[in-house]
């Protein structure tokens, strides 16, 4: 068998400039997104000197832990990290059940008012009850003050991330489907076995919409949860940044070398807390991102 020749396009020294030029723009503009995070990175581990004297800096010259140590010393943090995992894992299991559930009925075009449930759901992203009748029926009509079915039923279907899935599952080759039922299936054999088998970079991007979106959960968790024990990771840090006022007459620990870690860098130091736990989840789902939000959007 003759080897087949990968053949290269030959660029014109036009198109290369072009293609550098892209490279170089996407290249600072990725430096302007990266620095200011590690600058508060490095902050956040900096003197109370180093910050002072220092208007911008990467890496600092100086070392301390105490911006951390006095974050984590109650064990607040790290009872607001666990709840607001809980929350996270649980509520996107909730979101994307309810979502799934939806969009596979919805993106059938056999099914039966489907139009007029789709612009249902097309109508709650132009209007809302409003922030009082939500309270009011959280609080006094489902009594779930203080529940985390607070933070998750309210928002369980977001319409936008519905109608991406949607979307997914109507680009999906109607073959597969007509050859499942011929072999007997019926239709949950073929959501479960074939339509959401295929769907994964859908369901990726998606749930991390999602999960974004829970672990930032602020304003709902501040409005419907005031049981200090179930107190999200975000509602924590509010209260340590309210009380760094207080850091510097702090006494009897032992805060070492440094002494008493300066107020900025104690902000700095929630930041970091606050965003590095949902960062570190994009790599594992980076691959199914683009794709799956791409094609969800523009099929259909």
């Amino acid at each position: 068998m003759a080897k087949t020749k990968h053949l290269k396009v030959k660029r014109s020294p036009g198109d290369e400039l072009i293609q550098g030029l892209i490279y170089l723009f996407i290249g600072i503009f990725a430096l302007i997104t990266l620095l200011p995070f590690v600058y508060i990175v490095a902050g956040s581990f900096a003197t109370e000197k180093e910050l002072t004297e220092r208007a911008f800096f990467l890496f600092p010259h100086t070392i301390s832990f105490n911006a951390y140590q006095y974050i984590f010393k109650t064990g607040d943090v790290v009872k607001g990290l666990s709840n607001s995992l809980f929350v996270t894992i649980l509520g996107v299991l909730i979101n994307m059940f309810l979502s799934c559930t939806l969009a596979y009925p919805l993106s059938r075009t056999y099914f039966k008012g489907r139009i007029f449930f789709t612009n249902m759901v097309i109508i709650t992203m132009l209007f809302s009850g409003g922030m009082v009748p939500t309270y009011m029926l959280v609080s006094n009509v489902l009594h779930l003050k203080n529940t985390y079915w607070s933070l998750w039923l309210p928002g369980a279907v977001n319409a936008f991330n519905m109608i991406i899935i949607k979307n997914y599952f109507q680009g999906l080759p109607a073959e597969l489907e007509e050859a499942a039922r011929m072999d007997g299936g019926n239709d949950a054999q073929i959501f479960l076995k074939i339509i959401l088998p295929l769907s994964k970079p859908v369901i990726a991007s998606v749930s991390l919409f999602y999960a974004v979106a829970h672990w930032n959960s602020y304003f709902d968790a501040m409005m419907y949860i005031s049981d200090k024990n179930k107190e999200v990771i975000q509602i924590v840090l509010r209260r340590i940044i309210f009380l760094t006022s207080s850091v510097a007459t702090e006494g009897g620990f032992d805060w070492g070398l440094f002494g008493m870690p300066p107020e900025k860098a104690v902000k700095m130091a929630t930041t970091v807390v606050a965003t590095v736990p949902i960062l570190v989840v994009y790599p594992f789902i980076q691959k199914y991102f683009t794709q799956g939000v791409m094609v969800g959007s523009v099929k259909g």
